[in-house]
């Protein structure tokens, strides 16, 4: 009679059956369970709510956004600018070399449209002006020698002494005399300034895609001799008049060649680059730049010198020069088609269609009727009973049929 084969050990047995439930969860496929609830209302609102996802990735994130592409900001550039014209004030003719400072040609320049000159400017003492505070006096004693205002004019001497005109006195002080205030003499030269000619030569290079190019016609006729800017016919012809930046801007030409003011020309280069080269444009703005309605920081002025001599003597021309200032500001953005942002943003949009189906059911589960038994029925609760023997673990043994309970107290099953 044969011996009969032992048995493996208990504990063997439930080491097999730990290792198969483990190795089991590396093929095992999960997968959420689906309720269909015949609520039509609910229905409804689950449907809207996918359609307005889907309308606003469609429409706004890829027609608007054009978020298939990617991307490019602020492209590199280089501005040249060049003024043309001549004006008259009541004593000299002005040409481009002496109104447009500075003569460089760069983004941003002014054109003097209005002066104060203090002529025949000599080191030596004078008056006080009384624009400085506590520059008015009535004796010596309300002078003190050697004391300097930063928004004064020179040091002051310690001598109280009669004002340029009326019967005022002030300080005296050593320094370029006669003042500012005391002899300045004002001179327009915006009569024939809207008519200036103004030339903004503009090149951009998008180094991401390799892609350049010009706000300037491609021709060998002398095409930029006898053309002036215009949206539509002469895009490509960068001369601008005076008169019409300030036009665009919505500002009055006259109101401010007397008082000065900031005016951006802003260059937009949009370019989708899926599209030929042709259809990637310069698109110009105008505006003011300071803020004209606080008349602590408005308009705009400078003041600069011209030295010469006299009897051996240095004599300067002192000349505070109102203007309009011009900023010329390039931005922009270029695309063009890629796979990545194609791929996460259609990612992204099959993900957010999800939120439908969490907004439907918190609704169900809170405010529906019957919100108990939904509850019930989408969240089955079972009550594992660990195998006996078997040990903590990463992986618990797979439990058994007899130990495996599953509550159904409301008899969903005939919902």
């Amino acid at each position: 009679m044969a011996a009969a084969e032992p048995k493996p050990p208990a504990g063997a047995a439930a080491a097999g059956r730990l290792a198969r439930s483990c190795w089991s969860a590396f093929w095992d496929y999960e997968t959420p369970k689906v309720i269909v609830v015949k609520n039509r209302r609910l229905g409804i609102v689950y449907r809207a709510v996918q359609l307005l996802i889907l309308l606003y990735f469609v429409w706004y994130v890829f027609i608007v956004q054009k978020s298939y592409q990617d991307s490019e900001t602020g492209p590199e550039s280089s501005v040249i600018t060049k003024v043309k014209g001549i004006t008259l004030s009541e004593h000299k003719v002005w040409d481009v070399e002496e109104y447009v400072k500075p003569p460089e040609g760069g983004s941003v320049f002014s054109i003097i449209t209005r002066i104060e000159v203090t002529p025949f400017q000599t080191l030596g003492t004078c008056a006080e002006s009384m624009k400085v505070s506590n520059a008015t006096c009535d004796s010596d004693e309300d002078c003190v020698a050697g004391q300097l205002d930063m928004l004064g004019n020179g040091v002051r001497t310690g001598r109280c002494v009669p004002y340029y005109h009326g019967s005022s006195k002030t300080c005296e002080v050593s320094g370029w005399c006669p003042v500012e205030d005391g002899a300045s003499v004002s001179q327009f030269l915006g009569t024939m300034a809207p008519n200036f000619t103004i030339l903004i030569k503009n090149s951009i290079h998008y180094p991401k895609f390799q892609f350049s190019k010009g706000n300037i016609e491609n021709r060998k006729d002398g095409y930029l001799k006898h053309c002036t800017f215009h949206e539509v016919s002469d895009l490509y012809c960068p001369i601008f008049k005076l008169g019409y930046i300030v036009e665009q801007a919505g500002e009055n030409f006259t109101e401010l060649a007397h008082t000065g003011g900031v005016i951006g020309v802003i260059i937009n280069w949009d370019c989708d680059l899926d599209l030929s080269a042709s259809e990637c444009n310069p698109k110009y703005s105008f505006r003011r730049l300071d803020p004209k309605h606080i008349p602590a920081s408005s308009g705009y002025n400078f003041r600069f010198a011209k030295y010469y001599k006299i009897n051996d003597s240095i004599t300067r021309t002192l000349i505070k020069a109102y203007g309009i200032r011009v900023d010329v500001i390039v931005h922009g953005q270029a695309g063009k088609f890629s796979l990545i942002p194609t791929i996460i943003n259609l990612a992204t949009a099959l993900t957010s269609i999800g939120v439908g189906s969490f907004l439907c059911d918190w609704i169900l589960l809170t405010f529906m009727n019957k919100n108990k038994v939904y509850s019930h029925k989408k969240f089955d609760k079972m009550v594992d009973a660990p195998e006996r023997g078997a040990g903590p673990g990463l992986c618990a043994s797979e439990p058994s049929q007899q130990d495996r309970v599953l509550t159904d107290a409301r008899g969903l099953a005939q919902l």
